[in-house]
């Protein structure tokens, strides 16, 4: 990687706090204060996306890589690897897991750069730090590259992990809220990874209010409470900053993974995938399933046709996705489908199908609209704007004051931003952004174009029809494409 000229000020650095699942209306001087003073000072970003599967390990895996599923390889929160497993998909919340599927890799966990692994060459670290899943942590840092990982449970390299367990004993029970292990987790990253990392990127991962909504609900009582806990870290991270000096020569971005929906009751899978199942001549499955995605592990194209049918007749299915017609082209295979090609997941892991729960704008109890077809509380991960929909304020001396845009970015945006910004030329694996036009060095250069587009598509008998709604940004003679949502509809029979 070579240094672009008139683009750095090497002195800045970089903090990316992710607050998990939290959703833009939770933004609030009165619930979030902190969150929004940073807004208010810095750029308050009203159109950001997370990356469809709107699940955890995909968001981490593209913040780090700027790209999507497409390029680095990591397509769900649980994946199949038959090498590791041929019989079930794998967690990949288990850092275990991910080590596992690395070695079965050959390596390639992620099969796109890292920051990490992108600026650890030049002597630029990278540091990991959080209270999520410790597979979600482990992937903003994996091949450490010089630098550190900082979990509430474990530490990378053991050197760290010695004196972490020393100073701060051992990690508390986690909790909803869940704010004992998200206060050691900043407690890590000031008074260990600050001082003896010294990274010029940073990212912390704080896992409310996920880890309270998907147990308590979206807008209930006990996540509104881990919400301003979250907001109290925050603060907290400042005035570390501000203590040891260093809080003018950061850049302070927080934003969160994904959105987060009320669900409302999951249509059985298993029974549509119980015609075609069976075993192949080892032993092993022939059909796997999990997480929205289908493996027919023997290829055969009218079984996928045939489940692709029935999951459009079924109530509770949303987009269904396949391969695309052609390279590059925005319809699927299967008639009534968009393509991986579309919205990012065209890679030789990608299932032979891949479906979206259904949703709705239904308001719950607590009057917070969004409402999936999917089993237990509430969560996340589907094509809904109300788990793509989510968050992004920062604020810093490389950023402008007071502003809003408008214009659509994404989380796969951070990482071609950050190298950017620290004078380093992205990789071609890179598919994001550079954010110009919130950056104090852009101020003068135009609102970037942006278009609006809708792809419909109908199944062949014309009793499903699916559109999916896109946004689009020219920039530098390249467009980026951001998915919006999807909707269904069903001809009544």
């Amino acid at each position: 990687m070579g240094c672009a000229a008139g683009k750095v000020r090497l002195t800045n650095r970089h903090l990316l706090v992710v607050l998990d699942g939290l959703r833009p209306d939770y933004v609030t001087g009165e619930l979030m204060p902190n969150v929004a003073a940073l807004g208010r000072r810095g750029v308050t970003f009203a159109n950001h996306h997370a990356v469809f599967p709107t699940v955890t390990r995909v968001n981490a895996a593209s913040m780090v890589t700027g790209a999507y599923p497409s390029r680095h390889g990591l397509m769900g929160n649980t994946v199949y690897f038959p090498e590791v497993d041929p019989g079930r998909f794998l967690d990949t919340g288990d850092y275990e897991n991910l080590v596992k599927i690395d070695a079965a890799s050959h390596h390639e966990l992620l099969t796109a750069p890292t920051l990490g692994e992108i600026l650890g060459p030049s002597g630029k670290i990278v540091l990991a730090a959080g209270s999520g899943s410790t597979g979600a942590v482990y992937l903003l840092n994996h091949k450490l590259s010089g630098g550190a990982i900082l979990h509430t449970t474990f530490a990378l390299p053991e050197s760290l992990e010695r004196e972490a367990s020393a100073r701060f004993g051992a990690a508390p029970p986690a909790g909803t809220p869940n704010d004992a292990r998200n206060r050691r987790a900043v407690d890590l990253l000031l008074e260990l990874g600050l001082k003896r990392v010294d990274p010029i990127v940073t990212l912390v991962w704080i896992s409310d209010p996920d880890t309270t909504a998907h147990a308590k609900g979206v807008g209930d009582p006990a996540t509104l409470e881990s919400i301003r806990r979250a907001d109290g870290e925050i603060k907290r991270i400042e005035e570390g900053l501000q203590r040891a000096g260093l809080l003018d020569s950061y850049n302070i971005w927080v934003t969160s993974d994904h959105g987060f929906s009320t669900y409302t009751g999951a249509p059985d899978i298993s029974r549509i995938l119980e015609p075609f199942s069976g075993r192949r001549p080892d032993g092993t499955p022939r059909i796997v399933a999990g997480g929205g995605a289908i493996y027919v592990r023997d290829g055969d194209r009218s079984a996928i046709s045939a489940i692709v049918k029935q999951l459009q007749r079924t109530r509770g299915v949303g987009a269904v996705f396949t391969p695309a017609v052609e390279t590059g082209g925005l319809r699927g295979r299967e008639s009534g489908t968009i393509s991986y090609d579309a919205i990012g997941w065209n890679h030789a892991r990608s299932a032979d199908i891949l479906f979206s729960p259904d949703w709705t704008d239904q308001s719950n109890a607590f009057g917070y609209a969004g409402a999936t077809a999917s089993g237990g509380v509430a969560g996340h991960g589907s094509s809904s704007p109300h788990d793509i929909h989510n968050v992004l304020v920062a604020a810093g001396p490389d950023l402008k004051p007071g502003v809003v845009v408008s214009a659509p970015t994404g989380n796969v945006d951070f990482a071609p931003t950050f190298l950017h910004l620290l004078g380093v030329d992205a990789p071609a694996s890179m598919q994001g952004r550079v954010l110009h036009e919130a950056l104090e060095a852009g101020k003068d250069a135009p609102a970037p174009d942006v278009q609006r587009a809708e792809i419909n598509v109908r199944s062949a008998d014309g009793s499903y029809a699916l559109t999916a709604v896109f946004s689009t940004v020219s920039a530098g003679g390249v467009q980026y494409r951001y998915l919006d949502s999807t909707r269904t509809e069903r001809r009544q029979s």
